[in-house]
């Protein structure tokens, strides 16, 4: 290939890329939903005819990005290649097929252009309810958690499937919010397949061929050469979480040997009989997250980068076998990466930041009147981040939502959805590990209904009874609590009960530190004084 030509290709990588660019911001435009209007749950990307992931929007989750990865390839194996139309568009929410719990909608759609078929757009977002108990830990089964989709067609040569949204209106809590979402998933893939076209069509491609060839080698080529730098040999780290209602033991082996990693969490503790397990292709997009974010974060995620990484795990809490509940799998898959992250910092030492948060503190709120009182009843979903951990030569980021990305909700978007108020949203003092680099703070949270009205909440929250540990001599981050504002300590996940004029009162856990805290310079230790990042009492 020529110069002019590898210059031409790479002008079509970076088109792709504004493609699935415009995909993606198509559905944080349209949605319906708060968690991806303002957080930007969700993910989007264009892949091969032979399901292999070419691109990825910028926007979106690694949890999403990484799960959609191989659910496409499920859905060519589950749609016979003469059954696909001009104008069609697949759905499903299974977990174990799409991104691991019910609550995420994958759509995929086929693209053709004269006829030909040139690619597949998809994309997931996560939608306000599914049904069933509601977004929480509470199920025994995914038969409870809510409506199980399987993959089937959404619409058929551009005919939306009537029956399919009469099942949805009939079990879900808030119908035209999720409704609406469906439409805007299905028209970011279309809005994907329009630019594609309008692109081919400029530059006089017919497929896609030499660009998938082009982007395959590169990476392939740049990933060999980035492993090479790293030793070979074997890992192992373990970390404990909350749990449910008892700690549980996360384990994980990561083995480096022939430009390949495999991480095996065989040895975690046995899935859960609440709804906290997590389907393996959903630990297989944070370990993969993980390994690229410490291995070669500066090449693209595509279906080259990531055939290098592989996963292997018997059945347990990070390998869930269905029908295992699976609504809060995130709370144990986004702590995924600080585990296999504490086995590359054996790898590499002095180069692996300290464990944070962690999970998203979402928090799903049920709100309604008091019995005998007027008032409007709602639904209200939000997400939250504590502190990450220090990193190796600065200090951890503040409320930060690592490794899931996604954005918090404005006060005023969340308030806008139904009849709550947040009366504190602040960083939470002391709360970063100390180290000679500070973890980063957690928040404090306090949520109160409006007059005349009480809410239930689902808790989703971890490190709690577990704290983010500190790296190298650093100190660990504040574990969490919840609680009223009269002091009632309440449970960190499951369905529980605030009276009116009672207030929620969430404090998040901090990130650990890095280092030994004698080494922190007295500039850093007056400037945590000065901003009340930490406190008198601290000092």
């Amino acid at each position: 290939m020529s110069e002019l030509d590898e210059i031409r290709m790479q002008v079509m990588w970076n088109r792709l890329i504004s493609v699935v660019e415009e995909q993606a911001l198509t559905l944080l435009r349209t949605a319906f939903s708060t968690s991806v209007r303002e957080a930007g749950d969700l993910s989007a990307g264009v892949f091969d005819p032979q399901g292999q992931m070419l691109a990825q929007a910028v926007t979106g989750t690694p949890g999403h990005v990484n799960t959609m990865a191989e659910a496409v390839l499920e859905f060519i194996n589950e749609i016979p290649r003469d059954e696909m139309f001009e104008g069609d568009t697949y759905v499903t929410n299974d977990p174990w097929k799409g991104t691991g719990h019910l609550h995420d909608i994958t759509m995929v759609s086929p693209s053709f252009l004269n006829g030909e078929l040139v690619a597949f757009f998809a994309c997931t977002a996560h939608v306000v309810d599914v049904g069933g108990r509601g977004f929480g830990a509470d199920g025994k089964s995914v038969y409870e958690e809510g409506i199980q989709i399987p993959i089937m067609k959404f619409a058929e040569r551009g005919a939306v499937n009537k029956d399919l949204i009469r099942i949805l209106r009939a079990n879900v809590r808030e119908p035209n919010q999720v409704i609406g979402d469906f439409y805007s998933l299905s028209a970011c893939n279309e809005v994907g397949h329009r630019r594609l076209v309008d692109m081919m069509r400029e530059i006089g491609l017919t497929s896609l061929d030499n660009l998938s060839e082009f982007i395959f080698s590169r990476t392939t080529n740049a990933m060999r050469e980035r492993l090479a730098q790293f030793p070979e040999g074997s890992w192992s780290n373990e970390l404990m979480t909350d749990g449910y209602d008892e700690p549980i033991r996360l384990a994980a082996v990561v083995d480096m040997k022939d430009g390949l990693v495999n991480v095996d969490f065989t040895g975690s503790d046995p899935m859960s009989r609440w709804g906290i397990n997590v389907p393996i292709i959903y630990t297989k997009a944070y370990a993969s997250y993980a390994l690229k974010c410490v291995l070669a974060p500066e090449i693209p995620n595509n279906a080259a980068s990531l055939a290098f990484f592989t996963v292997s795990s018997e059945t347990n809490i990070l390998n869930a076998q269905r029908p295992a509940p699976v609504s809060l799998r995130h709370v144990i898959g986004h702590m995924v990466p600080d585990l296999v992250f504490g086995a590359l910092a054996k790898a590499l030492p002095g180069q692996i930041m300290a464990e944070g948060a962690g999970a998203l503190w979402n928090i799903h709120i049920s709100v309604r009147p008091v019995a005998g009182q007027s008032g409007q009843n709602a639904e209200v979903l939000m997400f939250n981040s504590g502190g990450m951990g220090a990193r190796p030569a600065l200090d951890g980021l503040s409320a930060t939502a690592f490794p899931s990305g996604v954005h918090t909700m404005p006060i005023e978007a969340t308030e806008h959805t139904g009849p709550v108020i947040i009366w504190r949203k602040e960083l939470r003092p002391d709360s970063g590990g100390d180290g000679e680099f500070r973890g980063g703070l957690g928040q404090i949270i306090e949520i109160g209904a409006a007059d005349n009205h009480e809410f239930d909440f689902s808790a989703m929250f971890d490190r709690v009874t577990q704290a983010p540990r500190g790296r190298n001599g650093g100190k660990n981050g504040t574990a969490g609590s919840v609680k009223l504002d009269d002091g009632t300590a309440m449970r960190s996940k499951g369905w529980q009960h605030v009276p009116a004029g009672k207030r929620l009162v969430l404090n998040l856990p901090g990130g650990g530190g890095y280092g030994d805290p004698a080494q922190r310079c007295a500039k850093a230790r007056e400037q945590d004084k000065i901003q009340g990042y930490v406190t008198e009492e601290r000092q």
